[in-house]
């Protein structure tokens, strides 16, 4: 049987999984010093001969090898991806990596961390009337829009921002820009001031602010108010213990069965995200982020005692689909050096259809938990046989169990060449 929900396009044969990102090596030292002299003029080819026969501590002294930073060796940016990237492990005081971390990206709702320390600065979070308190907890655990709107316009919408630069010592961060006021979601960010932030709530706030804050990010739920699966990067690639505050906008559809009221709009919330994307550039600061392309950020703080903090900020070619922006996130993700974080074991396998349920057993029967977004990755952690289903020609009754959303989907929906994934164990 067809498992129900479930939007198939056209069947083809199941492919293996992509190769992930970020395998290519660097030229050797030896090469890189012959190409640079080559450039300047100053061999010709019958020194250059001889070069290669005889280079040795005396090149390397005229032109001493630049080791590549941990970032170009380490960061798989996937390809039309712009990516700003930025890791900190805070029990060195070192940056892990480093890739374009001060450029400018619309913030999503990464803002919310923003908004939220500005309404508790000077005040503790047992200072907040018992439905703003509610409103915080939606806004950083379920990433709601409604409760982050009311708060832009009662605390004075971009002057939140306009407080909080200095406060923060933020370089790259600005207001949304002057035709968009009202759009919280354009705020200016960087990887690098992302990452200020998560040091200041770690090692400045008051502890109950920091305590409060991270409570709540660590309650991160997999489905947004809006009904987007919003457990990709950090929260896909690595175990507990992680906090994380995650962006999204532009995109149409985002997995998880979406709340009444809430089908309709798109990314993060159009009214207030921005996610309509009617502009692209204007000229300086805030005004110059791009505003067109589909955005997809991860960002927070990972591993035993928060040792690392972690800030992904993307951009994606214009008609990305939500599943496609959330497999390239986690494959960027998931290349980083991040300090004393937990990595999950099991297989990433592509999926297709749209619509697929992961079911609490092997069964067409069994409680729906979520739906996963069209086309993302998964991890599987073993595989066992269940209930058959049946896209025509295919059937297949090998269930794959999937440890980060706790259930079961049907192998008939991997990108596998066997109805029964190779080197998966069975459950």
């Amino acid at each position: 049987m067809t498992e129900p929900g479930t939007v198939l396009s056209t069947p083809t044969a199941p492919r293996p999984p992509a190769r992930a990102a970020g395998t290519d090596r660097p030229p050797s030292g030896r090469l890189r010093r012959v190409r640079q002299l080559r450039r300047a003029g100053v061999l010709c080819t019958a020194v250059t001969a001889l070069l290669f026969a005889a280079l040795g501590t005396t090149a390397t002294a005229v032109v001493p090898e630049e080791r590549p930073s941990p970032s170009v060796a380490q960061a798989g940016v996937p390809a039309g991806v712009t990516a700003g990237v930025a890791v900190f492990d805070r029990q060195t005081g070192t940056f892990t990596e480093q890739v374009n971390s001060s450029e400018q990206f619309r913030s999503a709702s990464v803002v919310k961390l923003l908004i939220t320390l500005d309404l508790l600065w000077n005040r503790t979070p047992a200072g907040l009337t018992a439905a703003d308190r509610a409103r915080v907890d939606a806004m950083l655990r379920a990433s709601d829009d409604t409760a982050a709107s009311h708060f832009w316009s009662t605390q004075g919408a971009g002057a939140i921002i306009d407080r909080m630069v200095p406060r923060l010592g933020l370089t790259d961060t600005a207001r949304p820009p002057s035709t968009h006021p009202g759009y919280w979601g354009y705020t200016a960010l960087s990887a690098r001031d992302t990452v200020k932030i998560y040091r200041y709530l770690l090692d400045s706030a008051p502890a109950a602010v920091r305590d409060y804050v991270l409570g709540n990010l660590r309650q991160s739920t997999r489905c947004a108010s809006d009904g987007y699966d919003q457990h990709f990067g950090i929260a896909g690639s690595f175990d507990r213990p992680w906090a994380v505050k995650q962006g999204w906008s532009g995109f149409s559809s985002g997995g998880c069965t979406a709340t009444a009221g809430t089908a309709a709009r798109n990314a993060d919330g159009a009214d207030a995200d921005g996610a309509d994307a009617s502009g692209a550039r204007a000229a300086a600061g805030a005004e110059a982020v791009d505003l067109a392309r589909p955005a997809l950020h991860t960002t927070g703080v990972v591993g035993a005692g928060d040792r690392s903090v972690v800030a992904v900020l993307t951009l994606h070619p214009a008609g990305t689909s939500y599943g496609k922006a959330y497999t390239d996130l986690g494959r960027l993700t998931r290349s980083l050096n991040v300090p004393g974080a937990p990595r999950p074991a099991g297989t990433w396998v592509g999926t297709w259809g749209s619509g697929i349920r992961v079911r609490a057993e092997a069964t067409t029967g069994a409680t729906a938990l979520t739906t996963l977004p069209a086309g993302a990755e998964v991890l599987v952690k073993c595989q066992k046989r269940g209930q058959q289903v049946s896209v025509p020609p295919y059937v297949n009754d090998w269930w794959a169990y999937l440890p980060q959303y706790g259930g079961y989907m049907s192998n008939i929906y991997l990108s596998s060449p066997d109805n029964q994934v190779p080197g998966v164990p069975v459950c």
